[in-house]
C-alpha cells in the first residue's frame, strides 16, 4: 500500500510556501508564493483619501470611512489565491493530506477558502507564523503538531 503523501502549506497574510518531505525525510519548498502587495503603502492599494460626502443641510462636506481596511483586502485576496493554488496541485495529484500551519485569522480563512475536498485532507493545523523558518529548521517547529 502506497503511503499517503503529505504536503505543509505555510504561510500568512502575504507570503505562503507548499513543503513536503524528500526520500530522506528532509522538508523541501516545492513551491513559494509572495503577495506583491505584502509591503505596499495604502496609497498604492487604492485610494489614500476616504471619500467625502456632502451634507444636506449645511455646505458642511464629511469623510466616510473605507468599507474595509486595503491590506486587509490584499491579505485575502493573496489568502484566495494561495487556496486556488492548493486546488490546482491537489487536482495534479501532488499531496492526499495537508498540514496547514499560519497564524490564527490566516489559518481560518484558508481553510475556510478551500472547497470541501480538499478541506477534508486537511490532517492537522497548527497555528504558528513559520513563513520565515528555513527548510531546515522546520522539524524542530513541527514536531509538536506530530
Amino acid at each position: 500500500m502506497k503511503k499517503a503523501k503529505l504536503w505543509y502549506v505555510i504561510a500568512d497574510g502575504g507570503r505562503a510556501r507548499f513543503v513536503a518531505r524528500d526520500d530522506k525525510g528532509a522538508f523541501r519548498t516545492v513551491s513559494s508564493f509572495v503577495s506583491t502587495d505584502l509591503h505596499a503603502r495604502s496609497s498604492d492599494l487604492g485610494r489614500d483619501r476616504p471619500s467625502r460626502v456632502n451634507e444636506s443641510a449645511s455646505p458642511g462636506r464629511s469623510a466616510i470611512e473605507p468599507r474595509r481596511d486595503l491590506h486587509e483586502a490584499a491579505k485575502e485576496d493573496f489568502i484566495k489565491i494561495v487556496a486556488e493554488q492548493i486546488e490546482v496541485e491537489h487536482d495534479r495529484g501532488q499531496f492526499d493530506k495537508l498540514m496547514l500551519v499560519a497564524p490564527p485569522g490566516v489559518l481560518t480563512e484558508l481553510k475556510k477558502a478551500l472547497s470541501k475536498p480538499v478541506a477534508k485532507l486537511v490532517a492537522k493545523k497548527l497555528q504558528k507564523d513559520l513563513t520565515k523558518v528555513p527548510d531546515h529548521d522546520l522539524a524542530a517547529h513541527l514536531a509538536a503538531a506530530h
